[in-house]
């Protein structure tokens, strides 16, 4: 007998919940936090204020979209990290009191391994084991998986994560936030070899991650007011961070020896991201990304894992706490 979870994000600026039974979703309904775009950035204080405005007309719109009642939710799935310490806690506390006044078992969700599953919830037959680049605004990892719940840290970044390089390229180029999507979609007007940014950690074997060179070499360009059209600039910076994430996931590949790698997180929806893993690998292993609303946060990565968790018997205690910093582990 399989569950009817409920689903609950609330880690950084996207408040979101989702209703997902038999490892399908009835709903999935976010609302992203547009207010962070007059700052450049997501404003912590905002953040929780918005889940606080927003969470409870979510999850009665996700109950109403998966055409179910109240009485029929038998579990809460809800982040308890890694994000902000304050947007984590309005969602948890926001669970807590939904879970014990529905009275049915809640259960706290490692974001980063609600990402990672998000594409065994897209494709359920996916086999391990597998290797996995996870990309996102705060993280940018591989691991290998050899079993369900079995993770080996392969690379981490020593810096900036993927995301957050976008994000303040963006920003140092005026473009606007969230960076991702913007510097995206200037990059296919450009010229992507017109300026040989830094690749770092490149070395034979290396598959740690470091991104602040990367930044540092812009700003220096762009103080320098050298001429060079802002499309060849977006599209050589977006490619000097895509080169380095394909390299080192291939590598991680190639050490593995897998059939298959998963791409997971946020920046898996960057489709030249998507081009560009598909053309080194040609089709040599299976290469997996969930679709693109499963990439950006969302809850029903989250109700999935839960689901996963409490059939398995695993639950969380009523007092359990937020974990900003939450590894995964």
């Amino acid at each position: 007998m399989r569950l009817i979870i409920l689903g609950i994000e609330s880690s950084c600026d996207e408040s979101a919940a989702s209703i997902c039974k038999d490892g399908k979703i009835l709903s999935n309904v976010v609302s992203s936090q547009k207010v962070h775009n007059n700052y450049g950035g997501v404003v912590p204080e905002i953040a929780s204020r918005e889940h606080d405005r927003l969470l409870n007309h979510l999850v009665v719109k996700s109950i109403n979209e998966a055409n179910i009642s109240l009485n029929n939710i038998e579990g809460i799935g809800v982040t308890k990290g890694p994000g902000l310490a304050g947007a984590l806690l309005t969602g948890v506390s926001f669970a807590k009191g939904f879970s014990q006044s529905i009275n049915v078992p809640i259960i706290g969700i490692n974001h980063l391994e609600a990402h990672i599953y998000a594409n065994f919830l897209a494709y359920p037959k996916l086999e391990y084991p597998l290797v996995c680049l996870l990309v996102s605004g705060g993280h940018t990892q591989i691991w290998y998986i050899k079993n369900i719940f079995d993770y080996e840290l392969l690379g981490d970044t020593r810096d900036d994560a993927a995301g957050e390089a976008f994000d303040k390229g963006s920003r140092i180029l005026g473009l606007g936030y969230p960076g991702g999507p913007v510097i995206e979609k200037i990059a296919n007007k450009g010229n992507s070899d017109a300026i040989n940014f830094p690749r770092a950690l490149m070395e034979k074997d290396n598959l740690e991650f470091s991104f602040s060179g990367l930044k540092t070499s812009l700003l220096y360009l762009v103080k320098k007011e050298q001429l060079f059209d802002v499309e060849d600039i977006v599209a050589s910076y977006q490619k000097a961070i895509l080169d380095v994430l394909v390299t080192k996931l291939l590598r991680a590949i190639n050490i593995k020896k897998v059939n298959t790698c998963i791409i997971a997180g946020g920046v898996a929806a960057n489709k030249c991201l998507r081009r560009m893993v598909n053309d080194k690998l040609n089709n040599r292993i299976n290469v997996y990304y969930p679709d693109i609303n499963l990439c950006t946060d969302n809850a029903a990565m989250i109700a999935f894992l839960a689901e996963i968790y409490l059939m398995k018997g695993i639950r969380s205690s009523i007092d359990f706490e937020v974990v900003p910093n939450l590894k995964l582990k």
